[in-house]
């Protein structure tokens, strides 16, 4: 019978084991990236590095196969953070990764997009009245949504939504 049961990362080893995490998503191995950060969690289950790691190797995971909880996930992990601006920041964080995700998608709601996109924007917002001193990521993730909204020529609904055909 083979041994199927996870085996426990050394406590010590848990800054290398975040330098991997770190390397596998700029691999684009999100799911190696994971499975660190759940290693890490184990030996030390309030980690604030590896809880916005695993946030982030969840959204990048979001569109593909076998993926389709990871946004309830990841907003799970976003309660057990710290800080109210991180909370506030991969709010944000979430809601724009899964809309690009939906608009990857064959059919999409384009005013849903748009109001994915403003979503976003508005936890941006928040994080940006919370951000540490000199911090500039909320304000660059609100104009990287702004200009996906003007490249891709999203709107806000402007009247009833026809049911969609079965």
């Amino acid at each position: 019978m083979d041994d199927l049961t996870l085996k426990r990362i050394p406590s010590d080893g848990v800054p290398q084991a975040l330098e991997k995490a770190e390397r596998y998503r700029l691999l684009n191995d999100p799911a190696q990236a994971e499975s660190i950060c759940r290693d890490v969690l184990v030996v030390d289950d309030d980690n604030q590095i590896a809880l916005r790691a695993l946030i982030l190797a969840l959204t990048d995971q979001f569109g593909s196969s076998g993926a389709a909880g990871a946004p309830n996930e990841a907003r799970a992990v976003v309660a057990q953070l710290d800080d109210e601006y991180d909370r506030a920041y991969f709010s944000g964080i979430i809601h724009e990764r899964e809309t690009r995700a939906y608009l990857g998608r064959t059919t999409v709601i384009r005013s849903d997009a748009y109001d994915g996109f403003r979503q976003a924007m508005e936890w941006y917002e928040r994080a940006e009245a919370l951000r540490p001193h000199s911090s500039v990521d909320a304000v660059l993730r609100w104009n990287c949504c702004v200009r996906a909204i003007e490249r891709e020529r999203l709107e806000p609904e402007t009247g009833e939504r026809e049911p969609p055909l079965e």
